[in-house]
């Protein structure tokens, strides 16, 4: 399941090269995910778990690798998949090991989105 993951992950579209400016790890637009690895080394075991039981592994990212994923390929312990439409996001994060072992732990900043940030220049106004 596991290597028939990563390669649906590759097939959802992969690009990795020279990059002129810097991109957030994980990046979300719509229904479309992007992950980044912004290091100079590999990340192994990477899993990322979105609202918390909603997990993709695309297991191994070369370093600068960026992965393009639809949000419905994410898939509960009991096979139940992530729905945009009818579904919020509430917690994004993502979790890896550097070849040290040491881990790489990215959690998403919703802080700048939704209606909290559309409202942001309103605070304090009378």
């Amino acid at each position: 399941m596991k290597r028939l993951l990563g390669a649906a992950l590759l097939s959802a579209g992969v690009a990795a090269g020279c990059v002129a400016h810097e991109r957030p790890v994980l990046h979300l637009e719509g229904a479309q995910l992007t992950l980044y690895n912004d290091s100079d080394e590999a990340w192994h075991d990477v899993e990322v778990v979105l609202n918390h039981h909603f997990r993709i592994t695309p297991e191994d990212m070369p370093p600068e690798q960026v992965v393009h994923a639809p949000l419905d390929i994410f898939v509960a312990g009991y096979g139940q998949r992530f729905n945009f439409k009818t579904m919020q996001i509430t917690d994004l994060r993502l979790t890896a090991k550097r070849p040290n072992g040491e881990p790489v732990e990215v959690k998403y900043d919703f802080s700048q989105g939704g209606l909290q940030g559309a409202l942001e220049g309103f605070k304090g106004k009378s």
